[in-house]
């Protein structure tokens, strides 16, 4: 269960109830089989399901950290497919009856081969993980797109009635960091670990740069900022806690747990109990990721000063 991303936001003036009472509120948003007219849907699963778990709700009370899973499944029909039947359809009505199908009647067919077409349809699912700081007001969703987080945020605000999240923002804007970092290795923090992946934008159309197994500190980087490139990803690491791959969104991604982390779990006491596994693997993943955070935004200035309003960019219910 251990976190390969983190799509990042703060949390606004939320009342915050219970484990009790956010679990029965859950358990009315749980995940059902697609019906057969479904292209989608979203709902609660437990982040233990595959262990045999069928709690949906997992915390740790003394810390305040949550986790909980939504199960995203949806048809898979591509466009081209819908496309195709509908033109033959179209081409076998004009033949027939000799006259061109006017643009109501094609919606009307594209309508109808959808309905029909999925009940064919493969159902991709997809597991996304949430970790929830309760006494920071941070919630990290565990996914690499953006959209897939709001989705999930937005099946939060369903099962608890309002959620007003902002993604987290921070003093220094990230490119603008990470490019003085990659240039002046005396401008990074003493504990910081530059890795060897990054990605360079300009302003312009010149394309981007990405490399991957790279002295970050040579010449030909160097060149690449002194031709105006900027740190749109940049590889880091804190010693001994995590390695990541951090975004100019401020989206972190690629994460890999420190060795030490990995081994105190593997040599954990949980009697072979999968669901003492995973609520150990929690534990430690998250006392992790709430140190990281911390630390990466105080690289970054600490964080930005919420304006007075609904902020741009917020999501309220």
């Amino acid at each position: 269960m251990w976190f390969k991303h983190l799509q990042l936001y703060r949390l606004h003036g939320m009342q915050l109830l219970s484990p009790e009472q956010t679990a029965l509120a859950m358990a009315e948003h749980a995940a059902k089989p697609l019906g057969n007219a479904d292209a989608r849907r979203m709902g609660w699963t437990p982040p233990a399901s595959r262990l045999g778990g069928g709690q949906l709700l997992h915390t740790l009370q003394n810390d305040g950290h949550r986790l909980i899973s939504a199960l995203r499944q949806e048809r898979l029909l591509p466009a081209s497919v819908i496309k195709e039947e509908v033109e033959e359809r179209v081409a076998e009505i004009e033949v027939t009856e000799g006259r061109k199908v006017t643009c109501k009647e094609k919606s009307a067919l594209k309508e109808q081969v959808i309905e029909e077409l999925l009940l064919r349809a493969f159902v991709r699912s997809q597991k996304i993980d949430l970790w929830w700081d309760t006494k920071r007001q941070l919630i990290g969703v565990n996914t690499s797109s953006r959209a897939r987080a709001e989705e999930t945020l937005d099946l939060l605000r369903e099962t608890l009635g309002s959620l007003k999240v902002t993604p987290l923002t921070t003093q220094t804007l990230p490119v603008r960091a990470m490019t003085t970092w990659l240039g002046d290795a005396a401008t990074r923090p003493a504990d910081m670990q530059l890795g060897d992946q990054v990605e360079l934008k300009t302003k312009g159309d010149d394309g981007v740069v990405r490399g991957r197994q790279l002295d970050l500190d040579s010449d030909e980087v160097q060149q690449h900022l002194e031709h105006g490139r900027q740190a749109t990803q940049l590889a880091l690491g804190i010693e001994g806690q995590l390695s990541f791959v951090l975004h100019d969104d401020l989206a972190i991604k690629s994460l890999r747990f420190g060795d030490a982390l990995i081994e105190e779990a593997d040599f954990a006491d949980d009697g072979d109990d999968a669901l003492a596994r995973l609520e150990t693997d929690f534990v430690l993943m998250a006392g992790c990721l709430r140190a990281s955070v911390e630390r990466v935004v105080e690289w970054l200035g600490g964080e930005a000063q919420r304006q007075q309003g609904n902020p741009e960019g917020s999501s309220d219910a």
